[in-house]
């Protein structure tokens, strides 16, 4: 079996793909860093397979559907949920956590916990655009306070991609975002039921755009399309524009963006695209890269007013 993708991390505030290989006991693991303005492109090989859980190979060797986010057969899923902080499993770790606010758009606040050595891992991997921490303790501290705000303050501690990348192409400016955040921190830290073993944290606000690509000149074409699916045999080639949490947005020759969520690549065997893969369509883009060819022949829901669902693009 060849190398698998195994999706995006964010290292050092970059994107980075990471790639594995099923080995005897644990995966070998490679990475590759992404760059914004370069060419990314790849051709998709067979069948989609798990890629095993907490760094072990899938035993089973198991395929798994191609619309599916978790790349995991349910076996794997299973281990990686048992020693997941995220998903609740995990009452008695010992480690310092912190409570944050995480800012994806005008009204799309969230909160949050994670494992204060992560630092802002967690924030990078969920797509913030803005943030701020709101307080520091054990575990069972952070999980109250997050109850807290979500009942007394009616802040989600979910917000589904899609509402993420319906407003990230509209961003207002940079003090905007900041001063919405303040206004969330200070009516989070003034709650009453506090619980006492929570350091309350003044309000720091963080701003992701610049990271994400997200606040260029010009700024990043308006998304267009989301890729809803891979398939043996597609392709996805276009220029890299900006990257948020696990979307990719790729410029299309349209002037627009595709947006390539990265969950969705997590157990293909991708190879290099070779010119017999490039429909007629596929143009080069225009630019100073004018070699980067834009090609996407896997589904894509059209996002564009009056588009046609579940269209190709």
């Amino acid at each position: 079996m060849g190398w698998r993708c195994g999706g995006l991390r964010w290292a050092g505030g970059a994107p980075v793909l990471v790639w594995r290989r099923a080995g005897e006991d644990r995966a070998e693991r490679r990475e590759s860093a992404l760059s914004y303005g370069r060419a990314l492109g790849f051709r998709v090989l067979g069948a989609r397979h798990c890629v095993g859980a907490r760094g072990h190979s899938c035993p089973l060797g198991a395929t798994v559907p191609a619309r599916g986010t978790g790349g995991l057969c349910p076996e794997c899923a299973r281990l990686d949920r048992a020693h997941s902080v995220a998903a609740d499993t995990v009452a008695d770790d010992p480690r310092t956590f912190r409570v944050y606010l995480a800012w994806f758009g005008p009204g799309l606040v969230k909160v949050g916990i994670t494992a204060e050595e992560r630092g802002a891992a967690r924030l990078l991997e969920q797509g913030a655009v803005a943030f701020s921490w709101l307080g520091r303790g054990p575990l069972m501290s952070a999980r109250r306070a997050e109850e807290l705000l979500r009942t007394a303050l009616g802040v989600p501690d979910r917000i589904p991609y899609a509402r993420k990348r319906a407003v990230r192409s509209e961003l207002p400016v940079r003090a905007e975002r900041a001063a919405e955040t303040a206004r969330a921190h200070a009516r989070a830290v003034a709650l009453a039921d506090w619980p006492t073993a929570l350091e309350r944290l003044e309000c720091a606000v963080v701003d992701h755009a610049e990271v994400f690509g997200l606040a260029g000149t010009p700024a990043p074409p308006p998304v267009t399309g989301v890729v809803t699916e891979l398939v043996d045999g597609g392709v996805v080639a276009g220029r890299l524009v900006a990257a948020a949490g696990p979307d990719l947005h790729l410029a299309t020759d349209e002037g627009g963006s595709v947006v390539l969520d990265t969950r969705l690549m997590t157990g293909w065997e991708l190879a290099a695209v070779r010119p017999a893969d490039v429909p007629a369509t596929g143009t080069p883009a225009v630019g100073p890269s004018a070699t980067v060819v834009t090609a996407v022949t896997v589904p894509v829901r059209d996002v564009r007013p009056g588009g046609v669902q579940e269209g190709l693009f």
